[in-house]
């Protein structure tokens, strides 16, 4: 069998990353791009993790999530703490202003879904998905 699966995931994800780009653009949001849109969900789910965690959550290594946090903190989206509880742990915290681009992210999410699901049914999109958690779980049984 010649299986094309990650292949066609890469591919995916690179046309996605154009569209989401052009989707943010067309609505006028340049307070982040795609890749800061991933580190900004996790944040929205769970604010004031440390760096390890939102490495493992974004998929993206700590080298290129720190230099990603950088420009994000230079730009007002995050900020750095040392939490109480151990001072060596840096964890990353929304601004206010992040806080409020939200629905912004919500919204652009919304429409790029309604594009990678076209035609299909609600059955088809869980079937899917839980095919892609199964080959998500195999490849990270692997790390």
């Amino acid at each position: 069998m010649n299986a094309q699966g990650g292949f066609l995931i890469t591919r995916i994800k690179q046309v996605g990353g154009r569209i989401f780009e052009r989707i943010l653009g067309e609505k006028n949001i340049d307070a982040f791009n795609g890749p800061q849109g991933r580190i900004l969900y996790v944040l929205w789910q769970k604010d004031g993790i440390p760096i390890s965690e939102l490495s493992k959550e974004t998929g993206l290594a700590t080298t290129t999530l720190t230099s990603m946090l950088d420009r994000m903190e230079a730009n007002g989206l995050v900020r750095r703490d040392r939490g109480d509880a151990d001072r060596r742990k840096v964890l990353i915290y929304l601004s206010e202003s992040a806080k409020a681009l939200e629905d912004d992210y919500d919204e652009v999410t919304r429409e790029i879904s309604e594009i990678y699901y076209k035609g299909f049914s609600d059955d088809e999109v869980r079937q899917f998905e839980g095919f892609l958690k199964r080959v998500l779980a195999n490849v990270e049984e692997k790390l």
